[in-house]
């Protein structure tokens, strides 16, 4: 069995795959899981992130779902099995730290609404406090430095979500760059309109 599916796969998911008629092409996806680290491509696929979804649950089992936020690149590969990124000021609710003390299972949900890709990773986390090397390794420079808390990722398994009903978004970032000769025709157009009514008696 597979990382991915040696977690995701528990007795009720399988029953479930029974019931729905499923359970034969999920035991494919069992024999043919991927290696649980991380592959240059997902390497590079989470060096273009500027968004993820980091999933918790509490000890008792409710879960919680943050967004986190930053420049491309926020979330830092720190090896073969290790992710991290900055904890900048929020809401202050602290609801993903206090879960985290008593629950390490963790998720992140990685969308590229552009090109209709997303990714799962399952794994541990933790909040990392008062630790300047590691905080040294996930910080951007030239954003403020409004803590020292960071969270620490530990990939146990990751796999590709289905490409399916995924509504096209980009962000404004590519609508500058697609629009950009557009938007300099346009400005050249303008200014030979200026032109000509200068030459209009």
């Amino acid at each position: 069995m597979s990382a991915m599916t040696d977690i995701a796969f528990t007795d009720a998911v399988k029953a479930a795959q029974e019931r729905f008629g499923t359970r034969d092409a999920c035991r494919f996806v069992e024999d043919h899981g991927r290696v649980p680290e991380i592959s240059e491509d997902l390497a590079k696929f989470i060096a273009t992130r500027d968004s993820v979804y980091l999933a918790t649950a509490s000890a008792g089992g409710r879960p919680y779902i943050q967004h986190r936020g930053g420049p491309k690149g926020f979330i830092k590969v720190l090896d073969a099995h290790t992710l991290g990124f900055a904890e900048y000021p929020g809401n202050q609710q602290l609801i993903t730290a206090g879960n985290l003390s008593e629950n390490p299972h963790a998720f992140l949900f990685m969308m590229d609404y552009a090109t209709a890709q997303r990714v799962k990773i399952w794994g541990r986390a933790e909040i990392v406090d008062k630790d300047a090397e590691f905080a040294a390794r996930v910080f951007d420079e030239g954003l403020p430095l409004a803590t020292e808390r960071a969270l620490k990722f530990t990939l146990e398994a990751w796999d590709l979500n289905c490409r399916k009903y995924i509504t096209a978004r980009y962000s404004e970032e590519d609508v500058k760059a697609a629009t950009a000769k557009l938007t300099q025709r346009i400005a050249e157009l303008e200014a030979e309109v200026e032109r000509l009514k200068g030459l209009t008696p």
